[in-house]
């Protein structure tokens, strides 16, 4: 099948395909005599294989390492992987758990009927602490 087949198939944008082959998470496929990428069922099943790691927010390091793991060596090395990834997630859980402690703090703050926001008004101080990291596009 070519690209667009395996991007329906996959649901993958072909975009996306393209990256994983540039990072080398997909082998490079033959190809064609006129130039078309040519892939097989093997593609689509490691292609399912990475899409479901990253719905699981796994960075491309990890799927790297999972794929390179073999199934019938046991899965001492893959509970490890997935021991530090739950790891990360508490990690991000507590940051966020924070994040929402600090924004309710902010928002009771204002009673909605005066006449200077206080919201803004703390926002704006200057000795407002600054968080260390940002929630926004955050991933380990």
């Amino acid at each position: 099948m070519r690209i667009g087949e395996l991007s329906r198939l996959t649901a993958t944008p072909v975009d996306t395909i393209r990256h994983y082959e540039r990072e080398g998470l997909l082998a490079p496929p033959p190809r064609t005599e006129a130039g078309y990428r040519v892939y097989g069922p093997a593609d689509a099943e490691r292609l399912h294989f990475i899409r479901r790691c990253r719905s699981l927010d796994m960075n491309l390091a990890e799927v790297r390492a999972l794929l390179a793991l073999d199934a019938e060596s046991g899965c001492g090395e893959a509970a490890a992987l997935l021991d530090e990834h739950i790891g990360h997630v508490a990690a991000r859980i507590a940051a966020l758990q924070e994040l929402q402690t600090e924004l309710l703090a902010l928002r009771a703050r204002c009673k909605g009927d005066e006449p200077a926001c206080a919201i803004l008004e703390s926002l704006a101080e200057p000795g407002a602490e600054l968080p260390l990291k940002s929630h926004v596009g955050h991933s380990h």
